[in-house]
């Protein structure tokens, strides 16, 4: 459903968000080893969400990305359309450029229903709401 690119930047801010509740700025290295992501396209992600304003960042020896209590209100939506655009709004489950109401590809009308939800689930959940599921020790965000 989402790109790779996507995973990675919301397990991570979800990450930072957890580290941040100390004050605490994170590394890359340690934002790709506590997300089981690759370093490399971590960089690139925090780098372009830093930009987008969707996480703060410093530079120096006590560097490193943090949260703070208004960005825990960031939906996971606004990551999504940071990394992928609002391609989940519009996009074909088959990836069919042509696919609309008048002209349904073969999946349309099962796939709505799935889409419309997740749409949803993201519009609504907020990095915080996250942050509280994994406080809970019910929800984990790395393979042990």
């Amino acid at each position: 459903m989402f790109s790779k690119s996507c995973e990675y930047a919301i397990k991570a801010m979800i990450f930072i968000a957890q580290k941040s509740r100390n004050e605490m700025r994170v590394g890359i290295k340690e934002i790709a080893k506590g997300t089981d992501s690759p370093e490399h396209f971590i960089a690139k992600i925090m780098q372009d969400l830093s930009r987008r304003k969707l996480v703060h960042s410093v530079k120096g020896p006590n560097g490193g990305f943090y949260m703070d209590h208004f960005d825990l209100k960031t939906s996971l939506a606004d990551i999504v359309k940071a990394i992928d655009g609002d391609s989940i709004y519009k996009d074909c489950a088959l990836g069919l450029k042509a696919c609309s109401e008048k002209n349904p590809c073969p999946v349309h009308f099962e796939f709505k229903k799935i889409k419309k939800d997740l749409i949803q689930m993201i519009e609504e959940n907020t990095i915080g709401d996250f942050n509280e599921k994994l406080d809970s020790g019910k929800f984990f965000l790395k393979n042990k």
